[in-house]
């Protein structure tokens, strides 16, 4: 019961916005892991497409629990061999990709506290 309580004291774009940002903290992670292993021999870039996943989930109607059980699953390309010791990272697209990913979590912070600073002047906290 406490669990359903808490879930509907945050509205599905409060809840959505801190999977994004901890989506955007683990893509972080792996990139700065593949920017790490660049010269480790036979070693496979990951990485982790949480703006899908978060969408999907949005689109299918989940709701607020569904959105706050999601857990975001990393990829490993295998595929692909870009260095002759079957080493894959592109340690410039991994620096674009480090960059981006940085600018995402910056604007989700940055929303995520104009939504804050909304609910705070809400409650009349906001003239303190």
């Amino acid at each position: 019961m406490e669990g359903r309580h808490i879930v509907g004291l945050f509205d599905v774009t409060q809840l959505a916005l801190e999977r994004a940002l901890s989506g955007a903290a683990e893509r972080q992670q792996l990139l700065a892991n593949n920017i790490a292993n660049a010269d480790t021999p036979g070693f496979k870039r990951s990485d982790i497409n949480f703006h899908g996943q978060l969408a999907a989930a949005l689109a299918g109607g989940g709701g607020a629990g569904g959105i706050a059980s999601l857990a975001f699953t990393p990829q490993t390309d295998s595929a692909s061999s870009m260095n002759a010791n079957g080493n894959n990272v592109d340690i410039d697209t991994e620096m674009s990709n480090l960059s981006q990913n940085a600018l995402d979590y910056q604007s989700l912070v940055e929303v995520a506290n104009a939504r804050l600073k909304m609910l705070s002047i809400a409650i009349g906290q906001g003239g303190q």
